[in-house]
């Protein structure tokens, strides 16, 4: 079983995502946190799943394929560092690739079957490590990393976005109303 990583395996800006993650089996709290999220949104019609709760805001359907996105980049940190990679990995502009990833042209399953098959490859690729691996060191957007704070931070930022679209999408007098676009 996968134990939280300490402070020092990440950075401070992570620890939120860290603290978001409950206490249990890591590889069960990916699979149904999983589960959950895709409830929260696979019934919003295509309004819904279009809502900013403030102008300039990404759309639900662009926080999920922001998710995924930001799954499939740390899946790969993970993965490296795992395999003993001492470049340092690249960071990323997530309102870019949220731009460039033009979300909002899918529907909500399709957005939601990508995001299931990426957490599939993702628990896959953790069941396969070994408990040296999980601690290795790497340098990832010029902060040292974990392995294990790696995979700790994926679930706290899925859980972080999921919190934000049941508070500040769904929360919003205009979602019922469907006055958010």
């Amino acid at each position: 079983m996968l134990k939280k990583p300490e402070a020092n395996e990440y950075a401070l800006y992570y620890q939120n995502y860290v603290n978001l993650v409950p206490d249990g089996d890591l590889l069960e709290i990916l699979h149904g946190q999983i589960k959950d999220t895709i409830n929260l949104v696979k019934d919003l019609n295509d309004e819904q799943a279009r809502f900013r709760y403030a102008p300039e805001k990404w759309t639900i359907k662009e926080v999920i394929g922001h998710i995924t996105d930001t799954e499939r980049i740390m899946a790969y940190r993970l993965l490296c560092i795992s395999r003993g990679e001492t470049a340092m990995l690249p960071g990323y502009d997530d309102n870019e690739y949220v731009k460039k990833g033009s979300f909002n042209r899918f529907s909500i399953q399709e957005l939601l079957e990508q995001l299931s098959i990426v957490r599939q490859g993702t628990t896959a690729l953790l069941k396969s490590l070994g408990e040296e691996d999980l601690m290795r060191h790497g340098n990832a957007n010029g902060t040292e990393v974990t392995v294990r704070a790696i995979a700790y931070i994926m679930a706290g930022h899925e859980l972080h976005h999921r919190n934000l679209i049941k508070d500040r999408y769904m929360g919003a007098k205009a979602f019922s109303l469907g006055d958010g676009n």
